[in-house]
């Protein structure tokens, strides 16, 4: 009995404690490009040691319950303890880990944990379209980077800022929306949220600290607005719109929900209604047990960023929003059902219109129909 406990008792705590050894390892290796850490059956690798290293632990108890001179109450509690200290950190580690690598960002070709830094592939000058690089400083060490393209007509018609997604830049995902809000006759602002593109930062909060972007970059525009119509007391004050993608359309409605910003209209684009369904979503489409992860991700992220990741919830955002809106998505969204983009929906008190396209998935509908973007965004638009 003794052997077979001792045994037990080993071999639980080498499977107990695997997980976080090899976590590490394979970690280190994706980051490096040595492997793709998606290909490797690691949840049944995790959940094997996990039920099976506390399946010994408990079976080393059972095998032997009597209390023993060799075998004290107080060495058993001490292992026991072990077992469960133990447990917790092959739990918590890899959750640990997974939140950091996807809230931080680092250059290309730096060693470390975190995604490459996302940077620009195109400029607007490729499109044919004439732009202003400009930086709204925050401070000494952070600041904004826009893109400012003029509208294609003899008198703009009011101003659109453009926020992009979770990982996004003005260049992957907003000259296409920023081309055809020109030929309707609207000065744009691209802008590349802290931690992507030309802007300063190394991290990603899906949306909580970007709302503080969004509000700097409308804060600004509204000045100089404010500005200009000061030097010419006959020009009027046009309609300032946001539109935003994914995690965009969070900071947006955050930063109205927040900070009281009041935009003349709002257009989202694929937006998702709570951050821990979003994530949850996404370890489902990676056959990665949804529960207790999601939940330990987004606690070790709110720990790491000085935020409260359970709260942020856009659908609770929305109910601050008194400005017309238009929500664009996609049917075959496999991040956000469209039941949820519905209680989104209904949950705004201002006036609102939903556009589903039945091809479009988590893909701005730009790219996928762009008669119907540019029919919909124009009609919207037309009303304001």
């Amino acid at each position: 009995m003794v052997v077979s406990r001792k045994w037990l008792l080993n071999f639980g705590f080498m499977a107990l404690a695997a997980p976080v050894g090899l976590a590490v390892i394979l970690a280190a290796l994706h980051m490096l490009g040595a492997i793709n850490i998606w290909i490797y059956p690691l949840v049944h690798i995790g959940i094997f040691c996990l039920f099976g290293g506390t399946s010994c632990l408990v079976a080393a108890q059972v095998v032997d319950s009597r209390p023993s001179r060799t075998e004290p109450n107080s060495r058993r509690r001490r292992q026991l303890g072990w077992g469960l200290a133990i447990l917790l950190v092959s739990l918590n580690f890899p959750a640990y880990l997974l939140s950091y690598h996807m809230t931080h960002v680092r250059l290309p070709g730096q060693i470390g944990i975190g995604v490459p830094r996302p940077t620009h592939a195109q400029l607007p000058s490729d499109r044919g379209l004439f732009y202003a690089t400009r930086t709204i400083p925050i401070s000494q060490s952070r600041w904004i980077e826009t893109w400012e393209i003029p509208a294609q007509t003899l008198e703009a018609r009011g101003t659109v800022l453009l926020f992009p997604g979770n990982l996004g830049t003005k260049s992957s995902q907003l000259i296409s929306p920023a081309q055809s809000f020109a030929q309707m006759g609207f000065n744009t602002v691209l802008m590349d949220f802290q931690g992507v593109g030309g802007s300063s930062g190394s991290t990603v909060t899906l949306g909580v600290k970007e709302a503080q972007d969004v509000v700097t970059v409308f804060n600004d525009i509204n000045n100089r607005n404010a500005v200009q119509s000061t030097q010419d007391s006959g020009r009027e004050n046009t309609p300032v719109i946001l539109y935003g993608v994914s995690m965009g359309t969070a900071a947006i409605l955050r930063a109205i929900a927040t900070y009281d910003i009041t935009p003349d209209a709002i257009i989202l684009e694929l937006p998702f209604v709570r951050l821990l369904d979003a994530v949850r979503s996404r370890l489902r489409y990676h056959k990665i047990p949804t529960a207790p992860t999601a939940s330990l991700m987004i606690f070790w992220a709110s720990i790491q960023h000085g935020i409260n990741g359970f709260s942020h919830n856009p659908i609770s955002y929305a109910k601050a929003v008194n400005c017309p809106t238009l929500v664009i998505h996609g049917e075959q969204d496999k991040w956000t059902p469209v039941e949820d983009i519905e209680a989104l929906v209904n949950s705004i008190p201002a006036s609102k219109q939903l556009v589903l396209s039945a091809d479009a998935g988590h893909h701005q509908l730009i790219g996928v129909d762009r008669p119907l973007w540019d029919a919909s965004v124009g009609n919207f638009l037309n009303n304001i």
